[in-house]
């Protein structure tokens, strides 16, 4: 299990600065919600660009099938955002990678306010699946945070030098990728099980 237990064990370390990245990468997200609800032309146009980009269309396709589904949420939170908004932006400039994502995480919580009633039910199975993968993303973020950190602060991390505590960074960075990946997977799963089952029994019972 160390997998899981040198990622807690690099948490406990800096366990400050993790809940402050938490607070981050939450925050971003509900402030964008909230924003696009008192300003319902926020989420128009992010619902616009998901169908003029085809994302709206490759749902649909993807619907009736949760394991492919799956593997496509997976790609999207992974590759999609999570490498090109995080991790590729910090290992260039310290810490950028935090505020790439903050400001995404804003787009995503705007995008997900509800503009029906179906979709106002649809929220409440996908909460959670918002409380997972986010968390990942703070892990990822947490990591961009070290390494960034490490970099800039070699004396922290033990290193004599700001390549040596690059490399030590981006080893704290690859540890925490690893939880990272499975709350990934775990997401997932839950968020195409969620669309394809939870949802429209739960708009026949409330509505």
């Amino acid at each position: 299990m160390r997998f899981l237990r040198t990622p807690l064990q690099i948490i406990r370390a800096d366990i400050r600065p993790y809940l402050a990245i938490n607070v981050i990468a939450y925050g971003a997200f509900v402030v964008g919600f909230i924003a696009a609800v008192i300003f319902p032309e926020l989420g128009a146009d992010r619902g616009a660009t998901l169908e003029n980009n085809g994302t709206g269309d490759l749902v649909r396709s993807l619907f009736l099938n949760p394991a492919l589904f799956a593997v496509v949420i997976f790609g999207v939170n992974v590759v999609a955002t999570a490498a090109p908004w995080i991790v590729l932006p910090s290992l260039i400039v310290p810490f950028a990678g935090i505020a790439a994502f903050a400001y995404h995480a804003f787009t995503l919580g705007s995008g997900l306010a509800p503009t029906t009633d179906i979709a106002t039910v649809g929220l409440i199975p996908h909460s959670l699946t918002v409380i997972i993968e986010f968390q990942a993303y703070a892990l990822v973020m947490f990591g961009a945070y070290l390494l960034g950190r490490s970099w800039i602060r070699p004396a922290s991390v033990g290193a004599r030098t700001h390549r040596i505590g690059y490399l030590r960074g981006l080893k704290k960075l690859g540890w925490l990728s690893l939880p990272a990946l499975a709350l990934f997977v775990i997401g997932a799963i839950y968020e195409a099980l969620s669309l394809r089952f939870l949802v429209q029994p739960l708009v026949e019972l409330i509505l």
